[in-house]
């Protein structure tokens, strides 16, 4: 029996119309700021399409580090930088939520003994015959 896959050789490519240069910033402190600069498929700069930054930092849970993303607004690394705070708090907050949603979603799938639940049949134990 052969298996076929799913995907085309295509779905795989990448569009050499939708190609980005990538340069990252720091300030060693609190993250880090990605400047995607369009080029052409010739890797000039495409000044038809718009620069973006992206910002990314982390918060640490009891669980350990979870990385946080985010869009930053801008047309120079300056603004977007000025920007990083607003979203990252933002990004934070966002995240906090989505953990305390999947903190009360894991509680309510607890079984406590004696509460019923489980694997059903009558509680008492002892000795199967």
């Amino acid at each position: 029996m052969r298996i076929r896959s799913m995907t085309t050789a295509n779905d795989n490519a990448m569009d050499p119309n939708g190609l980005f240069r990538e340069e990252n910033f720091t300030d060693q402190k609190m993250g880090a700021i990605r400047k995607l600069t369009p080029v052409t498929s010739a890797g000039l700069d495409d000044p038809d399409r718009e620069v973006s930054f992206l910002g990314s930092a982390q918060i640490m849970t009891q669980m350990g580090a979870l990385p946080l993303n985010f869009v930053l607004e801008g047309s120079t690394i300056g603004e977007a930088a000025e920007d990083f705070a607003a979203k990252a708090a933002i990004a934070v907050e966002e995240a906090t939520i989505e953990l305390e949603k999947m903190r009360r979603e894991q509680a309510s799938q607890i079984v406590v003994p004696g509460q019923g639940g489980g694997m059903g049949g009558s509680g008492q134990g002892g000795i199967i015959t």
